[in-house]
C-alpha cells in the first residue's frame, strides 16, 4: 500500500514538474516573437511623427464621430499600426474582434468578397456600449489593407456599399500609392499622408528598443541603420533584431548593419565606377559579373550608384541621360530582367558618357 501512495506521490510530483516546464516553455514562446509586433504602438499617443492622423482619432476616441479614412504613404510609417490602435482603443479587447474586419493582400479581395463578406460583415448593427460599461461608437471598422492592390471592379463595386452602410460601418483604407485608388473612392474618404519618419524619431525608437532587450551597441550602428532604413521603422527594427540574433552578446557594430542590409561596400561602387570613367569595356565586364556573384541584389547597386553619380562631376545634360537609362534598368529588372545584363547595360551608359569628358 505504502508502495502504491509512493509511486502516486512520484508521478503527482513529475506531473507538477512537467506543467512548470510547460509553462517555461510557453512563457519562452510568448517572448519569440518578432519586435516589431512586440513593439507595435498599443494606442494611439505612441504612434510616432504622425501628428495631424493622431489628432482626428483623438477626437474620435472623446466621442466624435469618425469619416471614412484614406492613409497613404511609404512602407513603415505606422499606417496599420495607427488605424489598429485606435480600433484596440475604442473598442476594447473583448468587442475588438467582433467590431474590425481586417483583409489585406494576402486575403482574396476580388469583386465577389466585396459583395459577400465586405457587404455582410457592414450590413450588422451594433450596439453603443461595451462590456466593460465604457461608451463605444455604434460602428464597426472595415480596414482594407495595401488597397492599391484592389482590382478597379472590386473598388468600384465598394463605392455603394460605402454610402449605403455609412450608418453602421467606417472603412479604412491604405495603400503606398494614392494614384492606385480610383477617384470615386478617394473623394468619399479623409485622406491622410504618413510621412517617413524623422532621422530623430527612428533613433529614439531604436534606442528604446536596445535598453529594453538590453542590447551593446555603438552609436554609428545606430546611425547607420537609420540611414539605410531611408525612413522605415519596420525595416530599421527588423535589421536590428537581426543584428542582435547574429551577435549574440557582443556589441552591434556599423558593419553587422552593412551586413544584413546586403549594403553594397562603398568601395565596391567606387571602384566600378572608376572602372566607368578610365577602364576599358573588358574590365567592366568582370567587375559587373564580381558584383553580382557575390550575391548583391542589383536594386540595391541601383540604388547606391544613383547616389554616387549624382554627385560625380559630370554636366546636367550627361546626368540626366543616365538618370534615366536607370529608371529603364529599374522598370526591367521589376519585370524579372537578367540582373548581370542591365548592370552591363547601365554601366556602359555610364562608360559612354565619361568618355565624352576625356
Amino acid at each position: 500500500m505504502q508502495a502504491f501512495l509512493k509511486g502516486a506521490t512520484v508521478q503527482t510530483t513529475r506531473s507538477q514538474k512537467d506543467k512548470a516546464a510547460a509553462g517555461l516553455s510557453t512563457e519562452k514562446k510568448a517572448k519569440a516573437i518578432p519586435w516589431v509586433e512586440k513593439y507595435r504602438p498599443k494606442c494611439v499617443d505612441e504612434v510616432a511623427f504622425q501628428d495631424e492622423v493622431v489628432a482626428v482619432l483623438k477626437k474620435s476616441l472623446e466621442g466624435a464621430d469618425l469619416p471614412n479614412l484614406l492613409f497613404y504613404g511609404p512602407p513603415g510609417t505606422g499606417k496599420t499600426s495607427t488605424i489598429l490602435a485606435a480600433a484596440r482603443e475604442l473598442y476594447g479587447p473583448q468587442l475588438y474582434r467582433q467590431r474590425v474586419l481586417e483583409l489585406n493582400a494576402s486575403d482574396e479581395r476580388g469583386i465577389q468578397v466585396v459583395r459577400e463578406k465586405v457587404k455582410n460583415f457592414a450590413q450588422l448593427t451594433v450596439a453603443g456600449t461595451r462590456p466593460d460599461g465604457k461608451l463605444c461608437p455604434p460602428f464597426k471598422i472595415i480596414i482594407l489593407d495595401e488597397a492599391d492592390s484592389m482590382t478597379a471592379p472590386a473598388q468600384a463595386a465598394l463605392r455603394r456599399t460605402m454610402e449605403k452602410e455609412s450608418r453602421t460601418t467606417r472603412f479604412c483604407l491604405i495603400c503606398n500609392y494614392i494614384s492606385r485608388i480610383i477617384e470615386p473612392l478617394t473623394s468619399r474618404c479623409s485622406k491622410f499622408r504618413f510621412k517617413p519618419l524623422a532621422n530623430q524619431i527612428q533613433e529614439e525608437r531604436l534606442l528604446e528598443i536596445c535598453e529594453k532587450e538590453n542590447l551593446k551597441y555603438t552609436k554609428e550602428s545606430i546611425a547607420e541603420l537609420v540611414r539605410v532604413s531611408e525612413g522605415d521603422l519596420r525595416k530599421a527594427i527588423t535589421f536590428l533584431q537581426s543584428a542582435a540574433r547574429l551577435n549574440v552578446d557582443k556589441e552591434i557594430t556599423e558593419r553587422a548593419v552593412l551586413e544584413i542590409a546586403g549594403v553594397v561596400p562603398p568601395k565596391m561602387i567606387d571602384h566600378l565606377l572608376q572602372i566607368c570613367f578610365t577602364g576599358t569595356f573588358e574590365k567592366l565586364e568582370v567587375a559587373v559579373r564580381n558584383m553580382v556573384d557575390e550575391g548583391y541584389a542589383a536594386t540595391q547597386i541601383l540604388s547606391q550608384l544613383h547616389e554616387s553619380i549624382i554627385e560625380q562631376d559630370l554636366s546636367d545634360k550627361q546626368k540626366s541621360a543616365i538618370t534615366e537609362k536607370m529608371a529603364v534598368v529599374s522598370k526591367c529588372l521589376s519585370d524579372g530582367a537578367d540582373e548581370y545584363l542591365q548592370m552591363l547595360s547601365l554601366c556602359s551608359v555610364i562608360m559612354q558618357h565619361a568618355s565624352q569628358n576625356n
